[in-house]
């Protein structure tokens, strides 16, 4: 039975009906599907298809008909090129905003009726002009070619579709941007009660992947000491496997740190550039999320520097994978410049806290124990001692002619010694000792579970480690000792300290350099 065609104001209730659907809060491919039916069942086209551009890809695909099974069979998941588009979109057939092609494309059929190889394609644009998609519309129950007002219909229920496709990516963006906002919120919420590095950064790469949508996310610091960098968290990669790497110094990296790979202060470089500067790389691609295309992402390298309060790089963010396939735009970049911040600011601020509790109880020159540290381990171990019937010995070490190193070079060589001079303090003790700086050239050793004996190896071991160091800051500096033990010598620590204290000036005088209490 033939299909009646549609009613004068079936197109008006279409138009009416599809501006409801893109006020609507559906998702894309629900809308789609909707204004699709909208207008077959408005204007009698049995079968209505959506190709929508993936920008990832630089393509057309087939996502939504409207139509008989056999033409979703044939046609869901088809894909184009923007070259065949632009073919098909060609002046030539453009009609009142639509765009007839004929049967053959070249060749004109000649009057109305429509041929089932006719095409009839209305463009879809966003409201700067690119291309968003095509709808296609074909089997018209009139059986003939679409007058103008028709194709006026037509056109504007296509600019309604682009208008709803528009939204629903703008909508996804913005839900992103909340999303990734949130994500800062929460994130400075709780870096600041952090302990260590490592929790801010896993903290942050999980905040990177899940507000961003980058599937692969790591973080390294630099060691302060050795300059490599250390890999220190990671989300979808491994650390220190073959995704993300603990072995390259940060100066090797400052090569892919070029003002012209630079947007919003990240650094994003086509793989090709990246292996070109880097002798070895930083991560390892075994990446499944490239596209194709000027704007797709094709395992590019995106590091984003994390930098101290004086500039300096701390480390890197890396950053692979994106959801959509697609290079990073700048919004999304400055979202990923401001995670990086977040986490350095914490970092630095974390490495503040550490110090201040370090300098509670350590001297900031030499990073030996302090005197108020010294005075509460004394006190511990004579009560250790006197309690459990152990025995400790208590070193205590004076530089001689120090004040002349002090005159003759200045204070900065002075402070040099003394640094290393406690290295050899540190260096010289077992692991349940301590080595402390209780005034300005005066050390103190807390030889725990040590005989006489014992405190004299130390010593012994100080003093060849002090002679043996070829140094000419410590050049004419010697050192003198005087060593005391608990319970043997005394049993309260200030009488410990005091007879460790005279052995020491004994041993000043006599210029032996050692001095135990007789």
């Amino acid at each position: 039975m033939a299909r009646n065609p549609p009613s004068p104001i079936s197109p008006l209730r279409g138009l009416l009906e599809v501006t409801r659907l893109v006020r609507a809060e559906e998702d894309l491919p629900e809308l789609l599907g909707a204004i699709a039916r909208t207008i077959s069942d408005s204007l009698g086209y049995r079968t209505v298809v959506v190709h929508l551009f993936r920008p990832a890809w630089n393509d057309f695909t087939v996502t939504t008909v409207h139509g008989s099974e056999a033409a979703r069979a044939a046609s869901l998941g088809a894909r184009r090129t923007l070259a065949d588009w632009e073919a098909l979109l060609a002046d030539e057939f453009e009609r009142r905003g639509a765009y007839v092609v004929p049967a053959g494309a070249h060749r004109s059929t000649g009057g109305d009726a429509w041929h089932p190889d006719d095409a009839l394609y209305l463009p879809m644009r966003h409201s700067d002009g690119h291309l968003l998609g095509v709808l296609s519309v074909d089997e018209p129950g009139s059986r003939r070619r679409p007058t103008g007002e028709e194709l006026d219909v037509l056109v504007s229920l296509a600019d309604h579709a682009a208008l709803a496709v528009q939204a629903a990516q703008e909508a996804a963006e913005a839900a992103r941007h909340r999303l990734a906002l949130e994500q800062l919120l929460d994130l400075s919420s709780r870096l600041t009660a952090e302990p260590a590095p490592d929790e801010i950064l896993r903290d942050v790469c999980r905040g990177v992947r899940d507000a961003l949508g980058f599937e692969h996310v790591g973080a390294q610091l630099v060691h302060p000491v050795t300059g490599v960098l250390e890999a220190r968290a990671a989300v979808g990669w491994t650390i220190d496997g073959r995704e993300l790497r603990s072995s390259t110094r940060v100066t090797e990296i400052e090569t892919l740190l070029d003002p012209a790979f630079e947007i919003a202060g990240c650094f994003l470089l086509s793989y090709e550039e990246g292996e070109r500067r880097i002798a070895h790389e930083q991560i390892s691609y075994v990446s499944n999320r490239n596209g194709e295309g000027p704007r797709a992402w094709n395992r590019h390298w995106l590091v984003v520097p994390l930098y101290d309060s004086a500039g300096a790089v701390i480390g890197l963010i890396w950053a692979d994978e994106p959801e959509d396939r697609l290079l990073p735009s700048e919004e999304k970049l400055q979202a990923l410049r401001i995670f990086a911040n977040q986490a350095a600011a914490a970092i630095v601020s974390a490495a503040h806290q550490h110090e201040l509790r370090f300098l509670a109880d350590h001297d900031p020159l030499t990073r030996l124990l302090n005197r108020r540290a010294f005075v509460e381990r004394l006190d511990r171990e004579v009560a250790r001692a006197t309690r459990y019937k152990r025995s400790f010995g208590l070193v205590l070490c004076d530089l001689d002619d120090f004040k002349r190193l002090n005159d003759r070079f200045g204070h900065a060589i002075g402070d040099q010694a003394l640094q290393l001079i406690a290295r050899v303090l540190h260096d010289a003790l077992r692991r349940p000792d301590d080595a402390f700086r209780i005034g300005g050239d005066e050390f103190a050793l807390v030889i725990a579970e040590a005989t006489e004996d014992d405190a004299r190896e130390v010593v012994s071991r100080v003093a060849a480690l002090l002679a043996a160091a070829e140094d000419e800051r410590l050049a004419g500096i010697g050192a003198s000792f005087g060593v005391a033990s608990c319970p043997g010598d005394a049993r309260d620590p200030q009488t410990l300290f005091r007879l460790a204290d005279e052995a020491l000036y004994e041993a000043k005088r006599n210029g032996s350099g050692l001095q135990f209490v007789a």
